[in-house]
Parts: C-alpha cells; sequence; structure tokens
C-alpha cells in the first residue's frame, strides 16, 4: 500500500514531524487542525464559534485538496478545552455536515491543546 503526503498552503503549515493530511488505503487521514491564522500564525480571536469554523474551513481545505470533499468525511473527532462550548461548536459544526449525512463522531474535553486554542479537529474522509 503507497502513502502520499498531502498539503496545501490554505491551513497552517505543520509545526512538528507531521503532515496535513496523509491518503493511504483510499482513504484521507488529516491531521488534528487548530484555529491558527495561515498568514501571521497567531490564534484566531473571536471564542469557539469563530476558531471552529476555521479549523472545519483548513479541514475543507486540506481534504478538497487531497481529491475528497466534506460529504465524503466518515469521522471526525473533536478536541475541546471545555466542554461547555459544545453547544456552539456543534451549531457551527452543524453548517459544514449536514444532519442526515454526517460523518460519525466523537467530542472528548481535554486538559489542554496545542498554544492554549479552544478546538481542534480531526478528519478520516474517503479518497
Amino acid at each position: 500500500m503507497n502513502k502520499s503526503i498531502m498539503t496545501t498552503s490554505k491551513a497552517p503549515a505543520p509545526i512538528g514531524p507531521y503532515n496535513q493530511a496523509v491518503k493511504a488505503g483510499g482513504f484521507i487521514y488529516t491531521s488534528g487542525q487548530i484555529p491558527l491564522d495561515v498568514k501571521t500564525g497567531e490564534i484566531v480571536e473571536g471564542g469557539i464559534a469563530a476558531q471552529t469554523e476555521t479549523v472545519l474551513g483548513y479541514l475543507k481545505a486540506i481534504i478538497e485538496n487531497a481529491g475528497s470533499s466534506l460529504d465524503k468525511v466518515v469521522k471526525t473527532t473533536v478536541f475541546l478545552q471545555n466542554m461547555s462550548d459544545f453547544p456552539e461548536m456543534n451549531k457551527v459544526y452543524g453548517t459544514f455536515f449536514a444532519e442526515d449525512t454526517a460523518p460519525a463522531r466523537s467530542t472528548v474535553e481535554v486538559a489542554a491543546l496545542p498554544k492554549g486554542v479552544l478546538v481542534e479537529i480531526e478528519a478520516v474522509a474517503l479518497a
């Protein structure tokens, strides 16, 4: 099985030994995306709604660059700094994924996220 590294300038560049996404075995596996402004590297301001919209926009760009689309996402994992942000995150999430065709999802509260962001999301999509 071959694997291909997928990258796009429409999402933040990796800040360590990982890639934005890897295509292998008919799937695209994204790394967790956090809300860093692509141009400045600064955290996107505006709270959980703005950060969730930014992160899902990055996932969309990465997945589309890899030749797929959000409607082919089969699984997401959402990491929240605070589970009380779930309702607002979920509202924004619903603007990217229709309820009747949404992917499977896990959402967990974590002790900390990189750079103190409020949300990180990763996805698996059909290639």
